[in-house]
């Protein structure tokens, strides 16, 4: 993919940039792989809104991606690369040798008619093949990386993302993803060879506000110019500062550096936290 600057003949063109999408080579979906997706607008099962400033945008189909890869010992072949309107990577199309067609995350360089297999023994180091840690060479770039056996991939699934795999020790592999956390990870989870695709989407400049809204992202308004009624930084006459003596969110706990993550049972497993 590559990235592609338009003139600047209005306000919401300059400054502005899109994919250019070159390397997809179908433009409608597997119809037997996709559903329809229901717009929940950032809120839980119980209707309660957990992230703000979400809703509306073009409506998508959800591809149903296989995330676990669990079809061993049989090679696929790719059939297709495919653009997804829910992530940024690329999605690949691929046909198992007994006939089944399933979605796969594809890793950056994957090209139509390329080989992959998942399998649980040694074997060939390509992009694409999935294996478990204790069988992938160290040193090597890995990604859509399970937690927990089993589970299915976790970890590192973002357009461009890898880790890298640093040793195999006892029960265990250290990987380092690419929030420069070090972790440890059992040694059966499996891994898939290779980076993410599509490393330049980090790169777009969306440009104007409506792209935004298409995407389903609302403004967001400053808690400054609220009024006190409405969040903990409201209220004043003209330019004020918050009048706190750290920032809030609007229920009033503490925001912007503090610590959000309760401890867990994996805790336990981080070598090294990420870089701030």
């Amino acid at each position: 993919m590559g990235i592609k600057l338009h003139k600047p003949t209005t306000a919401g063109r300059r400054k502005s940039s899109v994919q250019t999408f070159d390397d997809l080579t179908v433009s409608k979906p597997h119809r037997g792989l996709i559903k329809s997706k229901k717009q929940m607008a950032g809120r839980s099962r119980s209707g309660k809104i957990t992230v703000r400033h979400r809703g509306g945008g073009a409506k998508r189909h959800v591809r149903l991606i296989d995330w676990k890869m669990e079809k061993f010992e049989i090679p696929a072949t790719v059939k297709t690369i495919e653009y997804d309107p829910n992530r940024g990577a690329r999605i690949a199309l691929v046909n198992y040798a007994d006939g089944e067609v399933r979605y796969i995350l594809a890793p950056q360089g994957l090209k139509v008619g390329s080989k992959i297999i998942t399998s649980k023994k040694k074997g060939e180091a390509v992009d694409g093949n999935r294996f478990p840690l204790e069988l992938i060479p160290v040193g090597m770039s890995i990604h859509n990386i399970e937690i927990e056996p089993g589970k299915g991939g976790q970890a590192v699934r973002g357009a461009g993302q890898s880790a890298t795999l640093l040793a195999v020790e006892g029960r265990f592999a250290t990987i380092k993803l690419p929030s420069s956390e070090v972790r440890m990870v059992p040694r059966e989870c499996m891994a898939t060879i290779g980076s993410v695709s599509n490393p330049d989407w980090r790169l777009v400049r969306w440009g104007k506000a409506g792209r935004t809204r298409w995407r389903g992202i609302r403004p967001t308004v400053r808690g400054k110019a609220m009024n006190p009624v409405d969040h903990p930084h409201g209220g004043g006459e003209a330019r004020n500062p918050i009048g706190l003596k750290n920032p809030k969110t609007p229920t009033g706990k503490p925001a912007l550096g503090v610590k959000t993550r309760r401890k867990k049972p994996s805790d336990s497993f981080i070598i090294r936290r990420r870089k701030k």
